[in-house]
C-alpha cells in the first residue's frame, strides 16, 4: 500500500505516503541526500535491490526511512488526519512471532518424520499422501499411531478423490469456493461411512474442470456403491450422462416450469421431444460459435505476476473483446483475475486503498479503460425488502406511474408513497416486509404473515390506487415476463416505455421467470450474478469502456440459459465493454475471443501460462486440459 504502482521511480512519488504539500519534505530529504550513498532515485522500484528497499524503510544517517515516518504518525495519532492516513497503509502481516503457524514454539519442537505440525499444514494433500505413505516409525510409535495413520490416509484420500489435492490444510475458510466448500463436505460424508442415508447435493460441479468432474462422479458413485441415496441437482453434462435415474423438470423456467418432462433412465430422456435438456444432449439445438471472431488491437498487460502459486508470470488482456481465463482448479485463475487484475486496475483508475497481489506493474492501453466491475455470486442485497426490481431502477418508474393516476394525485401521494423502504404508504405493522418474524427461546425464529395487510405490504389507501386494474402489489406479484407485456401495450406511456426498457435486460439474461418484488435473499449465486449483469446492460450506453470481470458465470445455468447469457456478453461488447471471465465450461470458452489457460496442474504445478491464443488454436495445443477437452466436445 505504501508502493502502489511499482514502476514508479522515488522521485516520481511511488511512495504515495510522502507525496503532497506537508510530507513530501520526507521525500525531498531523501532525493537532496540520495547522491551520498549512492541510492537511485531516478531507477522504477521494482529493479532497486532487497539491500536498497530494506533502506528506504530502515534509513541511515543522511534520511529518515518509512519505520521513523510511520513512527512520527503514531506521535501524532491525536489529530485525526494522522488516524486517517495511518489506516490508508495498515493491513495483515504475517506474525513475526510464530511466523504464521499460529502457534507457539513449544509445540513445534515436536516433530513427526522430520516435520513439525506447522510444517505438514502447509503442504498440499497431495503432497501429505506421499508424505504419510513413506513415512517410516520404530516399532513403538508404529504400534500406538497404526489406528491414526489408518484415518489420516483415507481422510487425504477422500480430498484427493473430489479433486482437492492442490489445497493445503492451513487454507482459510473463508477463502474457498461454494463448490470447494461443498466438496469437502462431500469427502467428511465419505469419510463417515454412513450407510442407508439420502445425500442431497446442489450443483456440486461448480469450479470444477472437466478434467476433474469423472473423480466427482467416481466419489458420487462410491456414497451410492455403500449402500445410500444421492441426488444431485446438476446442469454438467457429464455427470448427467453418469446418472442411474432423471428427473427432468421444465419446460420453461418460473410460470412455464414446474412439470415433470420425464424420468426414468438416461436413454429414455434423449427420446423425449419436449425436453430442453434432451435437445441440447443430443444436438438438436447447440450453441453457435461465432461466425467471425471479433479482432483487438488494444490491450493491457499485467507483468511479473505471482501472487499464490503464479510463477511471475507476464500476461496480456485484449480489450473490446470477450477473454476467458481456463485452467484446472487451483491453477491460479481467481489469483489472477479477483486478487491481480481487479484491484490493480480500481487502484490505477480510482487510485483506491485496495490493495492487489504480487506483481510488477500493469502496463498498455489503459487510458482506453473508464471503470472495471467485478460481478460475482454474492447477494444483491441483505435486506428482505430488496429485490430485482429495485436493484435495476425500475421499481423507481413504476411509482412515479402510480403516483401519476387521477385518484392518486387527488389525494396527494407522491412516488414516495408508493415505496416499502421509508414511513408513508407502506404497512407499519411489517414495515413494508410483508411478514412478522417472531423469535422463538430456543428454536429457530418463526416468519407469520402480517395481520394487518395480510403480506401485501401497503396501506389500503395505497392499495386503492390501480393502473389498467392492478395495484402496486399486483404488478411486483407479476413475473418480468408478465411485466413486460402488460406494460408494452400501454405505448403512448412514456412512464410505461421505460419500465419495459428497464426489465429488458432481466429477460434479456434469462430471468423473466423472477417475480418482480421478489426478495432477493431468495435467488440463487448464479441469479444474483445475472440481475447484476442485467442492471449493467440497463445503464445508458454513453457509459463505454468498462472492463467487467465474471467469475464462473454458468454456475447454475441450464444449456439454454447459456445461450442466453452469451447473447448478454455480445451485447456488452458491442456497447464498446471488455469482458474477462473465469470459466471451465466448454459452451462459453468455445465462444470466447482470446483464451488465456493456466497450469498445466493445480497448486505448485500451476501458475505457468500454458496457452495464449483463440479457442480454434488452443485445440491444437497438446500441453493442455482444456484444450484437450475442448477438442473433445467439438468433435462430439
Amino acid at each position: 500500500m505504501v508502493v502502489p504502482d511499482k514502476s514508479k521511480t522515488i522521485y516520481e512519488d511511488a511512495i504515495a505516503c510522502w507525496r503532497g504539500a506537508t510530507m513530501k519534505k520526507w521525500k525531498e530529504q531523501l532525493i537532496s541526500t540520495a547522491y551520498l550513498f549512492d541510492f537511485p532515485i531516478h531507477e522504477p522500484y521494482y529493479k532497486l535491490t532487497t539491500e536498497q528497499k530494506h533502506l528506504l524503510w530502515r534509513g541511515n544517517e543522511y534520511f529518515h526511512g518509512l519505520d521513523d515516518f510511520f513512527k512520527y504518525i503514531d506521535s501524532e495519532r491525536r489529530k485525526i488526519q494522522f488516524r486517517v492516513m495511518k489506516t490508508r497503509y495498515t493491513g495483515k502481516t504475517t506474525c513475526h512471532e510464530c511466523g504464521g503457524s499460529r502457534l507457539r514454539k513449544e509445540a513445534l519442537y515436536v516433530k513427526v518424520g522430520g516435520r513439525n505440525i506447522a510444517e505438514l499444514v502447509r503442504m498440499t494433500v497431495d503432497q501429505l499422501i506421499v508424505f504419510f505413505n513413506e513415512l517410516s516409525l520404530d516399532e513403538f510409535d508404529s504400534t500406538s499411531a497404526e489406528r491414526i495413520l489408518v484415518e489420516i490416509r483415507n481422510r487425504l484420500s477422500y480430498l484427493s478423490d473430489v479433486g482437492l489435492g492442490y489445497l493445503t490444510l492451513d487454507r482459510l475458510s473463508s477463502s474457498l469456493s461454494g463448490g470447494e466448500s461443498q466438496r469437502i463436505n462431500l469427502s467428511t460424508s465419505l469419510g463417515s461411512n454412513l450407510v442407508g442415508s439420502l445425500y442431497i447435493l446442489d450443483e456440486p460441479s461448480i469450479g470444477l474442470h472437466p478434467r476433474d468432474t469423472h473423480r466427482l462422479i467416481k466419489v458420487l458413485k462410491q456414497l451410492r456403491d455403500l449402500g445410500n441415496t444421492v441426488i444431485v441437482v446438476e446442469h454438467e453434462e457429464e455427470v448427467i450422462r453418469a446418472a442411474d435415474y432423471i428427473v427432468d423438470v421444465g419446460p420453461r423456467a418460473g410460470e412455464m416450469g414446474g412439470e415433470i418432462i420425464y424420468n426414468g433412465p438416461i436413454k429414455g430422456i434423449l427420446k423425449s421431444k419436449k425436453s430442453l435438456t434432451a435437445d441440447y444432449l443430443t444436438q438438436r439445438r447447440h450453441i453457435e460459435v461465432p461466425a467471425t471472431p471479433r479482432g483487438w488491437s488494444n490491450s493491457i498487460t499485467i507483468k511479473g505476476a505471482r501472487e499464490n502459486n503464479l510463477k511471475n508470470i507476464d500476461v496480456r488482456i485484449p480489450l473490446g473483446v470477450m477473454t476467458c481465463i481456463t485452467g484446472v482448479s487451483g491453477s491460479g485463475k481467481s489469483s489472477l483475475a479477483k486478487s491481480i487484475l481487479y484491484p490493480a486496475l480500481r487502484r490505477h483508475l480510482f487510485d483506491t486503498g485496495m490493495k492487489p497481489g504480487e506483481h510488477d506493474q500493469i502496463t498498455g492501453d489503459l487510458a482506453m479503460l473508464k471503470s472495471v466491475e467485478i460481478v460475482d455470486q454474492n447477494p444483491i442485497g441483505k435486506s428482505s425488502r430488496s429485490n430485482p426490481v429495485t436493484y435495476i431502477k425500475a421499481y423507481d418508474e413504476i411509482r412515479k406511474l402510480y403516483a401519476d393516476q387521477p385518484k392518486a394525485v387527488h389525494t396527494g401521494l407522491t412516488a414516495a408513497s408508493f415505496s416499502f423502504n421509508v414511513a408513508g404508504g407502506r404497512c407499519e405493522e411489517c414495515q413494508g416486509e410483508g411478514s412478522i418474524k417472531v423469535s422463538m427461546q430456543f428454536m429457530a425464529d418463526v416468519e407469520l404473515m402480517c395481520d394487518a395487510c395480510h403480506g401485501k405490504r401497503f396501506k389500503d389507501e395505497i392499495l386503492e390506487i390501480e393502473y389498467r386494474g392492478k395495484n402496486i402489489h399486483d404488478t411486483l406479484e407479476m413475473s418480468v415476463d408478465d411485466a413486460i407485456s402488460f406494460f408494452a401495450e400501454d405505448k403512448e406511456n412514456a412512464t410505461c416505455r421505460r419500465i419495459v426498457e428497464r426489465l429488458q435486460p432481466l429477460q434479456d439474461v434469462g430471468l423473466g421467470y423472477i417475480r418482480l418484488g421478489q426478495s432477493s435473499s431468495t435467488l440463487s449465486g448464479g441469479e444474483s450474478q445475472r440481475v447484476k449483469l442485467a442492471s449493467f446492460l440497463a445503464k445508458d450506453n454513453d457509459t463505454k469502456q468498462i472492463m467487467f470481470i465474471f467469475d464462473e458465470p454458468t454456475t447454475g445455468l441450464h444449456f439454454h440459459d447459456i445461450n442466453r447469457l452469451l447473447k448478454a456478453f455480445n451485447a456488452l461488447i458491442a456497447n464498446g465493454h471488455t469482458i474477462v471471465i473465469v470459466e471451465h465450461n466448454m459452451e462459453v470458452i468455445k465462444c470466447a475471443d482470446w483464451v488465456i489457460d493456466l497450469g498445466p496442474e493445480a497448486g505448485d504445478k500451476g501458475g505457468e501460462i500454458v496457452f495464449e491464443g483463440t479457442p480454434k488454436d488452443l485445440e491444437q495445443c497438446q500441453r493442455s486440459h482444456t484444450g484437450n477437452f475442448l477438442r473433445q466436445h467439438n468433435n462430439a
